[in-house]
């Protein structure tokens, strides 16, 4: 069958599915792109000759920014429980380069996302061409390159035979649960138009099972002796409870154990708010409940997680606990010189149940009552204090939040950056596993309305609320045209407090004076201390095709929701909130303060942040 490079691509990714549970899910639903004269003549041709742009079985969408469409790829392959995720084609030079913190997030993350930047000639026939970087080192680098750390499988296409096996190895690594993030496969642009005869099977419909890994006999029988050890245990829920969709077997087994449960940002919902094991967020971000328990806590059992500082509060959360670590990484499973339990979330949980029920008598084990009715008494208590924190008569954030949260039932919420992340992992009550969507492997900003996008493609059915800072949306705001041209409805809420709230309020704990953190114009003196800025982030939502509704009381934005929930349009709706902050952090996170310094806050900082540092434990 004789096509080109970039036509032979374009039609295997149609014919790739991936399989788990007896269900075939498309792997690639489709391509976000960028055209330049890296890619337009290639993969652009192949793609209109196979009818992307009307539909066809691999959909083209226009994005607006490189970096943004590996966030809409990243929020849909989330959404999809990593089953099925997009392809993002670039030109070469900027548009390649642009791809790069998409790619850091996808794979901090462990998300599959495929990335296909156009590169320079192979042949070198008319080099160096527009947008090339010369090394005088090698004429093999390119900018494409800086893609190699980030991806979890890299290859540069340098000749149309080498397309099979590149092919086949890409799609290996995203459906490996263990493995996936980025995979990039970079195309010099003259090899994308080069013709090759392929092989027919090539083409042929492939599947790709995702495999539930379920735990080796004698590691399940090392954990079990580990659990009937334990009086006092807390688990830990990440992100891998709600890929592997765990989150039944979950709760039956906290509930027949009696074993509180914490969750992580990518873990949260893992079990509802309201489920009687549920302690809620844990780490630096956490609920008063969930830190109290780790703190006393003699064995932590993690399901999913990679342990990051905010889940361990930089190692100083846990008091003197062994770890059982549940994961389906080996590298994830092995931290915190856990007893690795390496296998699918759902399969080990199921497993460990049956174990447990089997080598202990009728009544099984279980933690102790004293615990398990006080993890119940603390959690109670702190759902009082969101409550609390919730309410009032003045537009805070928290109010604000809690009022999302009341009328986004069935919905799911997005968000990324700044304040926010923290004050939703600790006040959000999840009704359901599916609802909260949180990017916080990589926080990065600029991700929420890029990555709502890949939300509500992912889940068209559910109602999306991106909520986004300032300082987001003026890094990556343009993807709402986007969202616009594909007439895919977002509600959108905007937090204007016109600077960079969370890092101000860092930057005057370790005492940096808050320097470069408000959008104020310069002063007199030379510092960023003047007026306000005259900027409308309303008025610039509204000129990229959205919608929009202005709130400042709870009652005007409640209304503000309502109106938004009931159009069809993607509608920002912009708060300005008053000053008032939730409860605080519970735990401590540990970023380094200047040993010596001729500001006394500095110096008072350095001294809060030493007695602190004497909590920090090895773990081993």
């Amino acid at each position: 069958m004789r096509l080109t490079t970039a036509q032979a691509l374009v039609r295997f990714l149609a014919n790739q599915w991936s399989e788990r549970d007896g269900a075939e899910h498309r792997l690639i639903a489709g391509v976000l792109g960028i055209f330049g004269h890296g890619n337009v003549a290639g993969i652009g041709q192949a793609l209109a000759e196979q009818g992307a742009g009307t539909g066809g079985p691999l959909p083209y969408y226009l994005a607006r920014n490189e970096q943004a469409m590996v966030h809409t790829a990243v929020g849909y392959a989330r959404t999809r429980g990593r089953l099925s995720t997009f392809a993002c084609t670039a030109s070469i030079g900027p548009g390649a380069t642009n791809l790069v913190t998409g790619a850091a997030l996808a794979t901090v993350n462990r998300l599959p996302v495929l990335l296909l930047p156009g590169d320079i000639f192979a042949t070198r026939a008319a080099g160096p061409v527009l947008q090339e970087l010369e090394d005088p080192r090698s004429y093999d680098v390119s900018v494409n390159d800086a893609l190699r750390p980030l991806s979890r499988f890299f290859d540069r296409i340098n000749r149309p035979e080498q397309l099979p096996s590149a092919l086949l190895a890409a799609m290996r690594v995203l459906t490996d649960p263990a493995e996936t993030g980025a995979v990039t496969l970079a195309l010099p642009q003259d090899v994308q138009a080069e013709a090759h005869d392929w092989p027919e099977e090539l083409f042929a419909k492939r599947v790709w099972h995702v495999p539930r890994p379920v735990p080796e006999p004698a590691a399940l029988a090392r954990a079990a002796e580990l659990l009937r050890s334990s009086r006092r245990p807390l688990i830990v829920a990440g992100g891998g409870v709600k890929y592997s969709q765990a989150w039944t077997e979950l709760a039956r087994f906290a509930e027949n154990h009696g074993v509180p449960v914490g969750e992580t940002q990518a873990g949260k919902g893992a079990l509802p708010y309201d489920h009687p094991c549920a302690v809620g967020a844990i780490g630096h971000t956490g609920t008063r409940a969930a830190a109290a328990l780790a703190r006393d806590a003699d064995l932590v059992i993690g399901v999913g997680t990679r342990y990051t500082d905010f889940t361990t509060a930089s190692r100083t959360l846990f008091g003197p606990a062994r770890f059982l670590n549940v994961n389906i990484a080996a590298f994830d499973a092995a931290k915190n010189a856990g007893l690795m339990l390496v296998a699918d979330a759902r399969a080990a949980l199921s497993a460990l149940d049956e174990t447990l029920d089997e080598t202990l008598d009728e009544t099984g084990w279980r933690a102790d009552a004293d615990w398990t009715r006080r993890a119940t008494a603390l959690a109670t208590a702190w759902q009082a204090e969101i409550g609390r924190a919730c309410a009032g008569t003045r537009l805070t954030q928290p109010v604000a939040l809690g009022i999302v949260n009341e009328l986004a039932a069935g919905g799911v919420v997005v968000n990324a950056a700044g304040s926010m992340p923290g004050d939703l992992h600790r006040l959000w009550r999840a009704s359901d596993p599916e609802q909260y969507h949180v990017e916080y492997g990589y926080s990065c900003m600029g991700y929420e309305i890029a990555g709502g996008l890949g939300v509500k493609l992912g889940a068209p059915e559910r109602e999306v609320f991106v909520l986004v800072g300032d300082g987001s949306y003026l890094m990556m705001a343009q993807e709402i045209a986007t969202a616009v041209q594909e007439g895919v409805k977002l509600v959108v809420v905007l937090v204007d407090n016109q600077g960079f709230a969370s890092i101000g309020d860092l930057s005057e704990a370790v005492g940096a004076r808050r320097l470069g953190t408000a959008y104020r114009a310069r002063g007199a003196g030379g510092e960023l201390d003047g007026p306000p800025l005259p900027l409308d982030l309303a008025a610039n939502a509204a000129s990229l095709g959205a919608d929009v509704l202005r709130a400042d009381t709870p009652e005007s934005l409640r209304a503000a929701l309502v109106k938004a929930k009931e159009s069809a349009r993607t509608t920002v709706v912009h708060v300005e909130p008053a000053p008032g902050a939730g409860p605080a952090a519970q735990a401590w996170w540990d970023v380094p303060v200047a040993e010596v310094s001729a500001l006394p806050e500095a110096r008072a900082a350095r001294e809060r942040y030493d007695a602190a540092k004497r909590d920090q434990r090895p773990y081993l």
